[in-house]
């Protein structure tokens, strides 16, 4: 069953999915594998739950059949309502699928039906062409049986925001999720003391505040030459710590913490089992644990002992930080790449849907849309390798899909067996 879009039927279709689980779950139990919704049972059963086609006397029950088995054809003729000794019939059946191919089924006896000589692939969509022969008489009928299929003006996807594009090969990383802990990195640090004992006679930066290279923080007045000296910051940055006041005895201790937090790392904890697939130069996709905040790096160097309480070894990378947005003491999460390989088939993990039992994307050719069930290997966040399902070169949808999900189980266009 397809539709054709009204002007507002993009309400219509985002008031679909907006409905939420409740709708999702009634057109479930619609859709059940095996099953059709009563209120598309607009043709003729047989005794075996299948379709009737019927040319006078003759009548042959069409169903597929999957308990147990790849789903086939198994096919019930009769005539004056009695079952027919299917030895006695000839029988052929064409599957024309949008876009192509069309499937043809040869036909043998077995017990009191004929099988078909090959699976019936998924989707089970498809128009239909059957022909019979039975003691001299040749019978032939025509029908459409569609499940997962609807129709929506070019216009009317793009103003829902529907993207499409080409499957095709695809560079499928295999990442290593690990945590780190963000800090200042080495040499952005630096701890300043009194060259020489003596009062502080004035502090002119306190905790917070930004410096610059060369910028005095404090004076102080040595006590054996009763000369004053500054206290300056040896880098651009910040004050992270400060120890003194006015009238304070400088000694050997700090009196000031300053660091750039433009220069920062990471040390990400490696457990043992996982060492050996962690390499210096790999990239590693970082973000935030609230997720607000994403980038990437490279691990550079290796720590050389192992945290006491996880034994884990550290791994650090350098991280860029223009924008002030990470911070020292932050708990990141990271993928790091372990392994790169290109597969010659995949498509966007965003595109991927429930449909019935199976995982799938919707093809796209011309204006209607229609499930492609997919076998699936291996999956990284943004792309999915396919080893069955669709072609190479088939339009997909590749953002809003469940829009095109939702638009199909308000039409019905349920499984027809």
């Amino acid at each position: 069953m397809t539709i054709r879009k009204t002007p507002h039927a993009l309400a219509i279709l985002m008031l679909a999915f907006l409905a939420g689980c409740d709708h999702a779950a009634e057109q479930d139990h619609a859709h059940g594998h095996g099953h059709e919704a009563e209120a598309h049972d607009d043709y003729e059963r047989g005794p075996n739950g299948g379709r009737l086609l019927a040319d006078g006397p003759f009548a042959l029950e069409i169903t597929i059949f999957e308990a147990g088995v790849p789903p086939q054809f198994r096919i019930y003729p009769s005539l004056d309502g009695q079952p027919v000794d299917p030895a006695q019939v000839e029988l052929t059946i064409e599957l024309e699928r949008l876009g192509g191919p069309v499937d043809r089924f040869r036909f043998r006896p077995e017990a009191d039906y004929l099988v078909g000589d090959g699976v019936v692939t998924e989707p089970h969509s498809f128009d239909v062409r059957v022909a019979a022969a039975h003691r001299g008489n040749r019978f032939a009928w025509d029908y459409q049986s569609h499940e997962g299929r609807t129709t929506i003006a070019a216009e009317m996807a793009r103003a829902a925001g529907v993207a499409v594009a080409p499957a095709g090969p695809a560079m499928i990383e295999e990442t290593l999720d690990v945590l780190g802990r963000v800090d200042l990195a080495p040499g952005a640090r630096a701890e300043l003391r009194a060259r020489f004992p003596g009062q502080v006679v004035a502090v002119y930066k306190t905790v917070g505040e930004g410096v610059a290279a060369g910028e005095r923080l404090a004076r102080v007045e040595s006590n054996e030459s009763l000369q004053a000296y500054d206290i300056v910051s040896p880098m651009d940055g910040v004050v992270l710590e400060g120890r003194t006041n006015v009238g304070d005895v400088a000694g050997n201790a700090a009196l000031f913490v300053v660091g750039d937090p433009a220069r920062l790392s990471i040390d990400f904890h490696v457990f043992p089992k996982d060492l050996h697939r962690v390499a210096l130069g790999q990239p590693v996709q970082i973000r935030s644990i609230d997720g607000r905040l994403t980038g990437t790096t490279r691990i550079a160097a290796f720590l050389p002992t192992k945290e006491l309480e996880t034994q884990t070894v550290l791994a650090r990378a350098p991280l860029s930080n223009p924008d002030g947005g990470w911070m020292p003491g932050m708990t990141v999460g990271g993928d790091i790449v372990v392994g790169r390989e290109e597969v010659p088939l995949a498509v966007r993990t965003a595109a991927l849907q429930r449909f019935r039992d199976f995982t799938v994307v919707f093809a796209r050719i011309g204006e209607t849309y229609e499930v492609r069930m997919l076998k699936l290997g291996r999956q990284t966040p943004e792309w999915t390798e396919v080893l069955g399902g669709i072609r190479p070169g088939r339009d997909y949808v590749t953002e809003n899909s469940f829009l095109i999900k939702a638009d199909v189980e308000k039409s019905g266009a349920s499984h027809d067996h």
